[in-house]
């Protein structure tokens, strides 16, 4: 349910309160119940109901009483308890899933990575890998006692445009071979127990845009991330939300034509951005790709990087194509999004020192019309992060909205 929207029937409007009360408390305390109700505009009597609730699934406790000057009971001052839950991200890339776990104060409490090898086109494969591994981490949580930390909700990032559907469909994936919509969080769910923890699946590229939004701490109101990593993704944030269009394909720049007579494209398109700076493109153009293809990504970049510090001029010049395309992508994209501020994350944000000068020169004509527009080009403040943190940052979003996912401690264990 869209939490902007009312809800339509008792239970729903329980879940709704139990996340206000959460969520004000997981950002404001300690507070007491007063200040809470104050804050929500529940009823007094509404709260303590729901402070009952939360307190018997572990999620909060009470701190010692404060006296507070005035007459009456003392009040009892409520904190999250972060460590009854904890959430999982898994970032999927072409060579291994980015796995990192936090407790619902975000606190990360644990991060690996774990190789694979899959062939490109085999979504049921890649579903087998992230259901083995999100039932390791619930294994790892599980107390027998039933005390937690339990595992609440993953949120697994993927390349691609994901509709918002009951499959959370991912619409295409070039870089993973899937040419036709796949159903992922179907397939990850149809692995896992029927008591499993809930799984979502979201855009990598969209997590790491609102990620990135927040980062900034600083007045924007658009933001456009383009980011390199197994393709060219990137994602749309609009008033502090991810838009994701009709389709859920908003923000996906890699595809946005920059070259009328350019090469085809996967997508079915000529001359996308993908085509001049994307990976491939770029350590090709460098004479880096049978580098790329036996040694892999990392081992690429590090050699072009190494390059460019040099001076070499095949290296300089696949930059400064990606460069040039790179501008005509901005151009389009602020002109009809009017965002003030662009971030170039992944590759990107490594090339940004060598990007920089092309994409400024190529923005002068821009901005000297329109000099109030005040367009900022950034490279990510999270850097590599940046996908995990969002999508850790959706999955306790999500717990704080609807604490109702946590069962309650059994009755033997509670304080």
């Amino acid at each position: 349910m869209d939490p902007a929207l009312p809800p339509t029937d008792s239970a729903a409007i329980r879940r709704r309160n139990l996340g206000l009360v959460l969520r004000h408390i997981a950002d404001h305390g300690p507070c007491a119940r007063t200040e809470v109700a104050a804050a929500t505009g529940l009823a007094h009597g509404s709260v303590t109901a729901l402070v009952a609730d939360l307190t018997d699934r572990g999620l909060l406790r009470e701190d010692d009483a404060l006296r507070s000057g005035t007459r009456g009971r003392p009040g009892r001052p409520l904190r999250l308890a972060p460590e009854r839950a904890v959430v999982a991200a898994i970032q999927i890339t072409s060579e291994q899933l980015r796995v990192a776990v936090c407790d619902l104060a975000g606190a990360v409490v644990g991060r690996e990575t774990v190789p694979h090898e899959l062939a490109p086109g085999a979504p049921e494969d890649m579903a087998d890998l992230v259901a083995a591994v999100v039932t390791r981490i619930g294994d790892t949580a599980a107390d027998d006692l039933g005390r937690g930390p339990v595992l609440a909700r993953v949120v697994v990032a993927m390349a691609g445009p994901v509709r918002d559907d009951a499959a959370q469909t991912v619409v295409v994936a070039p870089d993973f071979g899937w040419m036709r919509p796949v159903g992922l969080r179907e397939l990850i769910t149809d692995r896992l127990p029927d008591s499993a923890v809930a799984v979502d699946v979201v855009n990598d590229a969209n997590a790491a845009a609102l990620a990135e939004f927040h980062a900034l701490k600083r007045d924007s109101r658009g933001l456009v991330l383009i980011e390199a990593g197994t393709g060219i993704g990137g994602g749309v944030v609009l008033d502090g939300r991810i838009h994701t269009g009709s389709h859920g394909i908003a923000g996906e720049p890699g595809h946005v034509p920059v070259a009328m007579d350019g090469p085809d494209c996967v997508c079915g398109a000529r001359g996308c951005l993908v085509c001049y700076a994307g990976p491939e493109a770029v350590f090709a153009t460098a004479g880096l790709a049978d580098l790329l293809h036996d040694k892999g990504l990392q081992a690429a970049q590090a050699s072009l990087l190494t390059l460019l510090a040099a001076g070499d001029a095949r290296a300089t010049a696949a930059i400064d194509t990606a460069a040039q395309a790179l501008s005509a992508a901005i151009l389009s994209i602020t002109a009809l999004l009017d965002a003030d501020e662009v971030v170039l994350g992944g590759l990107l944000a490594d090339w940004f020192p060598w990007l920089a000068p092309v994409v400024d020169a190529r923005l002068t004509g821009r901005r000297a019309l329109a000099p109030g527009l005040d367009l900022r080009i950034t490279p990510s403040a999270l850097g590599a992060d940046g996908i995990v943190v969002g999508a850790l940052g959706f999955a306790r979003r999500a717990i704080l909205s609807d604490p109702s996912a946590v069962p309650p401690l059994p009755a033997a264990t509670r304080s």
